[in-house]
């Protein structure tokens, strides 16, 4: 089912809305939804929440002391005050609803596990430089880039890498293709993006694009349907990554490194396909398996059920056979239109998706996997549809003695 079909359930009409910081600390931040994207701390217009970009943290804190880290004074008042927080945060209450019928008028029907879309296509840019640099056949550096060239946007926000560090990520803003090169290339340690909208302010900038996962991209169609204001005009653009989890940084030495010997400063690419891939300055190539990677899994990432970052205008990553192409969701009208008018003008190369049955079996897979993390007691919507996990067969029973 494409995103240009409306046969699904039209979300209920919001009433007033009242939630405030106390709401989402006790329903977010305290429960374990809070996947740490930074939407409440970027788009804060008090600037009162607090975010540590650091490895075990990534969870926003209130910065007052007034009333406790569980109040805030600027939402102090029944009914009253500042409810931004909470219109921003993409797990909040009903958010997958609510992001739907901003962007599709309409919430996904039960079968539609990667969510709503209009194109599935495989792509990799045309330019050898933006295809070599970039991560599964360059798509996200060759869009960045047209964007840019075709003024849709004044710059984008990315995840960049610390300058003594090659694979610490922080947030990085990119003005021209020269910065969307030098940042091409995927780091699967989290990178909170948005918080590169602070930079933008101070640049005067108001016309962005987003790279991020589902956590990330979600926000903006959410602030939009809950009516946020004017903090959530600067996202006129959204690229979503697939997503099933992130890493801790404490996976490059207490694993790479203790039990197999690969320096993070020696490394040069990595990728994950079914397995975590390694490639050294060397020219040695490694695998490991992801289930020793596990036990590293960032914690907001260990309810999250969104793979196919279900809210962004283009949603795109590896997960098909070749690491030449990218599986690419098209999703919205504006994605639509850059799409179409990227294939025209001959900067990416593109093929229907359904070529690849591994990407397309994996992408439903995937997405069901990623829902049924969700719990149970938090807003149904995610779950909608989601087939129960398949019971083990019994194992024979033993053999009688004798």
């Amino acid at each position: 089912m494409t995103g240009t079909e409306t046969t699904g359930t039209v979300a209920p009409a919001a009433g007033r809305w009242t939630a405030q910081w106390k709401e989402l600390f006790e329903e977010v931040i305290t429960t374990g939804l809070c996947t740490g994207c930074a939407a409440c701390v970027v788009t804060c217009p008090h600037d009162v929440i607090g975010y540590e970009h650091e490895e075990g943290k990534y969870v926003p804190f209130h910065l007052e002391e007034e009333l406790g880290p569980a109040n805030c004074v600027h939402g102090f008042g029944a009914g009253g005050g500042c409810t931004t927080c909470t219109r921003a945060c993409p797990r909040f209450r009903s958010w997958e609803p609510a992001a739907d019928t901003h962007l599709f008028g309409r919430v996904r029907e039960p079968e539609e596990m990667s969510g709503i879309w209009r194109q599935l296509l495989l792509t990799r840019a045309a330019d050898e430089t933006q295809h070599d640099k970039g991560q599964d056949g360059g798509f996200v550096t060759a869009m960045l880039t047209w964007l840019m060239d075709h003024d849709y946007i004044e710059a984008a926000m990315v995840s960049g890498v610390e300058d003594d560090d090659a694979w610490k990520a922080k947030p990085v803003l990119v003005h021209n293709p020269d910065e969307v090169i030098a940042t091409a290339g995927s780091r699967y340690t989290y990178c909170a993006n948005p918080l590169a909208l602070r930079q933008a302010k101070e640049e005067g900038l108001s016309r962005l694009a987003l790279v991020g996962m589902g956590c990330q991209t979600s926000s903006p169609p959410t602030m939009w349907d809950r009516k946020a204001g004017k903090v959530s005009k600067p996202f006129v653009f959204n690229i979503g990554l697939l997503c099933s989890k992130t890493f801790d940084d404490a996976i490059f030495p207490e694993l790479f490194e203790a039990k197999y010997g690969l320096r993070k400063s020696e490394m040069v690419k990595m990728n994950i396909k079914g397995v975590f891939q390694i490639w050294m300055r060397d020219g040695s190539y490694h695998e490991i398996d992801l289930k020793e990677c596990h036990q590293w899994t960032r914690e907001g990432c260990k309810h999250c059920p969104d793979f196919a970052a279900e809210h962004a205008d283009i949603s795109t990553g590896g997960i098909g056979k070749d690491n030449d192409w990218t599986l690419t969701i098209v999703r919205t009208e504006l994605g639509e239109e850059v799409i179409n008018r990227m294939i025209a003008d001959g900067t990416i190369v593109a093929r229907p998706a359904q070529e690849d049955e591994v990407a397309m079996k994996l992408l439903r897979t995937l997405s069901i996997v990623s829902r049924r993390r969700w719990p149970k007691d938090a807003d149904p919507a995610p779950t909608v549809g989601v087939p129960p996990p398949k019971k083990k067969a019994a194992a024979p029973a033993p053999a009688p003695a004798g």
